[in-house]
């Protein structure tokens, strides 16, 4: 067997540059396109073995896109490759049975295990940032917080 075979999406060009210099040498990359429009219509008519798109797009976002081609195609393998650090999308994306979550600002890191944990069939979610307090913050307290409270 050959390569896996990769469809990118996402609306900024320079992501999908980069992605494709990360996946290239050891993926085939069969097309990149900026839509979720865009997507559907290149996996019909292209048949990858993994998806990497982008959870926001013009158009039919990348969640609604990954919905309507895992309808259409059940064993599709997608990944999201996504600014946010959000669970609630995570589920959302996971929902749609996707195999990966890709922080984007993890993509040196994460995109290419990603893509080779959809191929074999599994999941792969980047570590999500921890949530940041303020060192004077406490969580549990239910006061609001007054930046002008006398010390």
């Amino acid at each position: 067997m050959g390569r896996a075979r990769v469809l990118l999406a996402d609306d900024h060009l320079e992501t999908l540059r980069c992605w494709h210099s990360l996946l290239e040498p050891e993926f085939e990359i069969v097309g990149s396109v900026g839509d979720g429009w865009a997507l559907v219509e290149a996996y019909s008519r292209l048949e990858p073995d993994v998806v990497v798109t982008d959870v926001t797009m013009p158009g039919l976002a990348g969640l609604a896109a990954a919905a309507t081609i895992r309808q259409r195609y059940p064993a599709a393998r997608i990944v999201f490759a996504t600014v946010h650090a959000d669970r609630a999308i995570l589920r959302r994306g996971l929902a749609t049975g996707a195999y990966g979550y890709v922080l984007k600002f993890r993509a040196g890191e994460d995109l290419v295990p990603a893509v080779r944990a959809a191929v074999r069939g599994e999941i792969h979610i980047s570590p999500f940032p921890p949530l940041h307090i303020a060192p004077d913050e406490n969580p549990r307290d239910p006061r609001p917080v007054n930046p002008r409270r006398d010390p």
